[in-house]
């Protein structure tokens, strides 16, 4: 309750801010004056002082939501939330006009935006009593629902290759660019070019290579020794040093 003494000091300053905006009509003096307007209930004066210096500051946001609110209390909310809409637009961040708002969207079952102000408020204090009182009443949680995140694309691949002339099923030739395409089956054509053999390692080569020498080289050797005998016998008993020696 407000004392008799806190009326004749609202009263003083209410007289003296009037006289300093009597004195500057275009200086920002209707603000303060506005607020003891306010203060002392009179409503529709603070209303009326906000309403003239607007129209000398229009886009003045600070008296924008003060007169939106002085509406409020007139019990006009047609007014207030046309003030006050035009306030977020310029300031979307400002919390006294969302707290406004929020009471008058509720009031006309407006669920969506009063929730978004409420949003608004409880992301830049998430303990706000008043704001988590309004959702609680519209029936949402304390807190603003997260978003789900993005679920990553799956892609199948096949565990093993295909023999040839198999048909792939149709999960396997999905990726992850084109999940949304139909899938068609595909048959695995044997390749152009038929895969040669092995090749044997050069060393096992070679020494095949050496041994068909070896081998050739001890035959030659054995008919050249044939001849040579054969040739002794026409000549008579060979001596023990016509006899080769190896």
């Amino acid at each position: 309750m407000v004392s008799d003494s806190d009326r004749a000091g609202n009263a003083a300053e209410i007289d003296r801010l009037a006289l300093a905006l009597a004195k500057e009509p275009g200086s920002k003096a209707f603000i303060p004056l506005a607020e003891e307007y306010g203060k002392a209930g009179m409503w529709a004066e603070a209303a009326a002082v906000l309403e003239d210096g607007l129209k000398m500051y229009p886009s003045f946001i600070t008296a924008m939501v003060a007169l939106g609110r002085a509406y409020d209390q007139m019990n006009q909310p047609v007014k207030a939330k046309a003030i006050l809409e035009e306030a977020v637009k310029l300031s979307p961040e400002n919390l006294r006009a969302h707290r406004t708002l929020a009471k008058i969207y509720a009031a006309e079952r407006a669920k969506d935006a009063a929730l978004r102000s409420c949003n608004i408020i409880l992301a830049v204090n998430p303990q706000d009593q008043e704001a988590l009182s309004l959702r609680a009443t519209l029936g949402a949680s304390a807190s603003p629902a997260q978003p789900e995140p993005p679920r990553p694309l799956r892609t199948t691949q096949p565990s093993k290759p295909a023999p040839w002339g198999s048909v792939l099923p149709a999960e396997n030739l999905q990726s992850s660019t084109a999940l949304s395409e139909p899938a068609v089956p595909v048959t695995v054509m044997q390749s152009a070019t038929i895969a040669q053999p092995p090749q044997e390692p050069l060393k096992k080569v070679a020494d095949t290579t050496a041994s068909r020498h070896r081998r050739a080289t001890v035959t030659q050797l054995a008919q050249w020794l044939t001849a040579i005998r054969a040739r002794r016998r026409d000549r008579g008993r060979p001596t023990e040093s016509d006899t080769p020696t190896c």
